[in-house]
């Protein structure tokens, strides 16, 4: 069965599924730098704090920490990264479950598995 739709119905359905994505995607609404290879971040949701990133510097892409100004640069990228460039960045998410302690079902209740029924 082939179903038709047309461009301004599809762009709607598109729509529709990305602001349903996005209210269930925790987003960082602010990141800076801090002394000692910590951030500060802030999330959508509430939570802010800082966490530790040292056991990353200096080792592989992170040695261009060591360059402190550098670790300054951080941001927020277009699709939710925390990032310093094309090269080095860190998913949104995992700073989230460092920051807040939670598990990753917590944050995505459909990685839950169902218990079998005896």
């Amino acid at each position: 069965m082939s179903v038709s739709i047309d461009a301004e119905s599809h762009l709607t359905v598109v729509q529709m599924l990305a602001q349903n994505l996005q209210g269930t995607m925790v987003e960082p609404i602010l990141v800076r730098a801090l002394p000692n290879y910590h951030v500060y971040l802030e999330f959508s949701d509430g939570p802010k704090g800082e966490v530790d990133l040292s056991d990353l510097a200096g080792k592989g892409v992170f040695e261009a920490w060591n360059d402190y100004a550098f670790f300054e640069k951080v941001h927020i990228g277009d699709h939710r990264e925390i990032k310093w460039n094309d090269e080095i960045e860190l998913c949104a998410d995992s700073l989230y479950l460092k920051l807040t302690g939670k598990t990753p079902e917590e944050l995505f209740p459909k990685l839950r598995r169902e218990q079998p029924h005896a």
